[in-house]
């Protein structure tokens, strides 16, 4: 049994481990709050948004453009967010895995016609051991702009057009709730266009288009796919710290745990020490007389 000071020793680190575990959690809280607020705010917009663009591509037989272009996939870019940090529990072990499934897909391409885009320092390390080379967009983990975002969505499209690349994919999480975020893998180019219920049904959407509908398009596309990399860039945000904040609670409350059962165990060996004493006095003074 382990002896009284080394219970306390471990009672103490336990305590300062909680009250670190405790900080972290109500940092991750205060952060989340403001992270939420982003993407309840923003999530809606850009929903709505796609649903107009769908709308307004699926009314037309014509659909010519550059964004929707559907080709033989020999490059291929993956767009991957992560965190710059741990204690968030599985978040970016579940992003490295999805990862190297998406990677499998595409395995037959060959490493030279895979272009990773690591959002994120975990991710990027992932993608290092890979033998991949990737450039460096952490600041955009930990301060999400709007202003990155649409860089690195305008570097894509570019690449994109050019014939760089045949297909991006995105994976990030999905800030569902704040005990849960859904891990999402799905294409940002080419464009895919969904039928809409009002198609489907026979009705017909006539648009008036003003001044034309290639100028509507070259603005409405473009703008779509960079709020759908600011929308992945903030969900991701949301959800890690989400993530970090239930990590921290589950941390805390196992601490609380340890604790009476520490406590438990330094009361018995206390009691047993001291019925050890009395029985030594006792004994002791039965040998003097």
């Amino acid at each position: 049994m382990a002896s009284l000071k080394e219970i306390k020793s471990r009672i103490q680190s336990v305590k300062s481990t909680q009250k670190i575990t405790s900080a972290m959690k109500m940092v991750s809280s205060a952060k989340l709050r403001k992270a939420q607020k982003r993407i309840e705010n923003f999530y809606p917009y850009e929903r709505k948004l796609t649903h107009i663009l769908n709308n307004f591509l699926s009314a037309e037989t014509d659909n010519t453009s550059v964004y929707a272009e559907n080709r033989e996939v020999k490059r291929v870019a993956i767009l991957v967010f992560s965190s710059n940090s741990s204690l968030c529990g599985g978040f970016n072990s579940n992003v490295a895995k999805r990862l190297h499934a998406v990677m499998e897909r595409y395995n037959h391409l060959g490493k030279e016609n895979i272009l990773i885009y690591p959002v994120g320092k975990k991710i990027a390390k992932v993608a290092k051991k890979m033998d991949f080379f990737v450039d460096n967009f952490d600041e955009m983990a930990d301060k999400p702009t709007y202003a990155a975002a649409q860089d690195l969505a305008d570097d894509l499209m570019e690449l994109f057009i050019n014939h760089t690349i045949d297909k991006v994919e995105l994976i990030y999480h999905h800030f569902n709730n704040k005990s849960s975020q859904i891990l999402v893998d799905e294409t940002l180019l080419p464009i895919r266009l969904e039928v809409n219920p009002e198609k489907q049904s026979g009705m017909q959407l006539n648009y008036i288009v003003e001044p034309d509908r290639n100028t509507i398009m070259n603005d409405l596309i473009p703008k779509v796919l960079r709020l759908k990399t600011y929308t992945a860039l903030i969900d991701s945000n949301a959800s890690e710290h989400a993530a970090r904040t239930i990590a921290m609670q589950t941390a805390t409350d196992n601490a609380d745990d340890l604790l009476q059962e520490l406590n438990l165990q330094y009361n018995k060996s206390r009691q047993q020490a001291i019925t050890n004493e009395l029985l030594d006095i006792i004994g002791g003074s039965f040998g003097q007389k």
